[in-house]
């Protein structure tokens, strides 16, 4: 695998991005969404992770990360596989979802296909770290952060969008 997306300096910020396999629009409700705020928030306090920036679409999310000195792979592999329980398990016991047994479906095919998985592949593998080594990248990236949820045509501002760090930076300026 090249530099390109790998860590290479567990003391800088990086952008990552990671989405859920199919591209499955699961944070499309609710109660998917915060168990992935929570591991999020459990992940700033218990397992050295900070984020600066973050937006959580409805198959993706998108965060400025650092560490203060666990190494970024193994928290966001650890997040991952703790989130990906609870949200399957979630989707597996909510009586009201009425696309469960499409993505139980999806994940199983992607979890069958993938070499040590029990039984379901919730998330893609990579997270697509990108070195921010300069002002001009981490302002860009911060940017496109904050502005996905307008590009999609969610919202107009993207201070509105529910789960991003917008609305936190408009209220610091």
């Amino acid at each position: 695998m090249s530099r390109k997306y790998k860590f290479i300096d567990q003391s800088s910020l990086y952008f990552i991005s990671t989405a859920t396999v199919f591209w499955v629009d699961v944070f499309t409700r609710e109660e998917y969404s915060n168990i992935l705020m929570e591991g999020l928030s459990f992940c700033v306090k218990e397992k050295d992770l900070d984020i600066y920036a973050y937006c959580l679409m409805t198959n993706h999310f998108h965060a400025i990360i650092g560490t203060r000195g666990r190494p970024m792979d193994k928290i966001l592999r650890e997040l991952k596989q703790f989130t990906a329980k609870r949200i399957l398990s979630a989707i597996e016991n909510n009586p009201f979802e009425s696309r469960k047994k499409w993505m139980l479906r999806l994940f199983e095919w992607s979890g069958k296909r993938t070499a040590g998985n029990e039984k379901y592949q919730f998330w893609q593998h990579d997270n697509h770290p990108v070195w921010l080594n300069s002002y001009d990248v981490i302002m860009q990236k911060l940017d496109y952060i904050h502005q996905n949820p307008v590009k999609a045509g969610f919202v107009d501002r993207p201070e509105d969008w529910r789960y991003s760090s917008a609305k936190s930076y408009r209220d610091w300026e």
